[in-house]
């Protein structure tokens, strides 16, 4: 009717305990968040490049990979070349993006108090804010 469990739990029970499993710390955890956030942008950023080259863009992406870079303890962020595809439309979207993932880097990047993220993350907003509202412009005149 009733097996008694054979093997040892995974989770710990007991406070004070020590267990196999490996825990990271929240720093740690910040720091892949962060890294995975900018990583994303810099995704997004190459695509925008894609579609009009700049050297805005492309300052903005190689201060990113420096940042995911370390973050990932030196492991340099893996890079595709992006074909355009879409047009306007999937620019402005791009944009959209891009914002959302610098807003989300930089309330991480405040959270773990690292002030070279953060302004990187406060300066893409911004940019990516102004060509949203230079597409708005554009399209409102047109």
């Amino acid at each position: 009717m009733y097996e008694p469990i054979r093997t040892k739990s995974v989770h710990s029970t007991m406070a004070g305990a020590t267990s196999d499993f490996p825990h990271r710390s929240r720093e740690e955890e910040l720091d892949i968040q962060l890294a995975g956030h900018l990583a994303a942008l810099l995704a997004v950023t190459d695509e925008l490049h894609g579609f009009a080259p700049s050297a805005d863009l492309d300052g903005a992406a190689e201060r990113l990979a420096r940042q995911v870079a370390r973050l990932r303890g030196g492991r340099a962020p893996v890079r595709a070349s992006v074909t355009p595809v879409g047009g306007e439309p999937r620019q402005t979207a791009l944009h959209q993006r891009a914002h959302a993932l610098a807003g989300r880097a930089l309330v991480v990047a405040a959270s773990r108090a690292d002030t070279a993220a953060a302004i990187l993350a406060a300066e893409r907003m911004d940019a990516h804010a102004a060509a949203l509202a230079e597409r708005q412009e554009f399209s409102a005149a047109g």
